[in-house]
């Protein structure tokens, strides 16, 4: 039910019952907490998608989450964040800000990076 109200009356209603968001998000936020996951996405032009990976994972190791054959041939991962996509509103002007950043396959994805991973097989 709260879901379906408008953000002026989903606030209302939580803190009128002591929260200061919905229930089931603390429960998964917990839940990822404790199993030692995270999430990072992709995003193109139709679609943004969210994977669950293993905090600690590597490039490579979260590329396999979406293909097997993603970390078996990968080559590097274009990184950047959701705060700066926020800011500058397009990939386009992430690159020419400097915030889209290349890392090899060394590099441990953070929780909430957005990544293109660049491979060959």
């Amino acid at each position: 039910e709260v879901a379906e109200l408008d953000e002026q009356d989903r606030t209302e209603m939580l803190e009128s019952i002591g929260l200061t968001e919905p229930s089931l998000s603390v429960l998964a936020r917990e839940a990822y907490q404790t199993l030692g996951l995270q999430s990072y996405f992709t995003a193109g032009e139709k679609e943004v998608r969210a994977w669950t990976i293993p905090v600690g994972a590597t490039g490579p190791q979260a590329a396999g989450v979406i293909h097997t054959d993603f970390e078996r041939g990968f080559i590097r991962v274009e990184v950047y964040s959701v705060d700066d996509l926020i800011e500058h509103e397009s990939e386009k002007e992430l690159r020419a800000a400097g915030k889209l950043r290349v890392e090899g396959k060394s590099y441990v994805v953070q929780d909430g990076d957005i990544c293109h991973f660049l491979f060959n097989v």
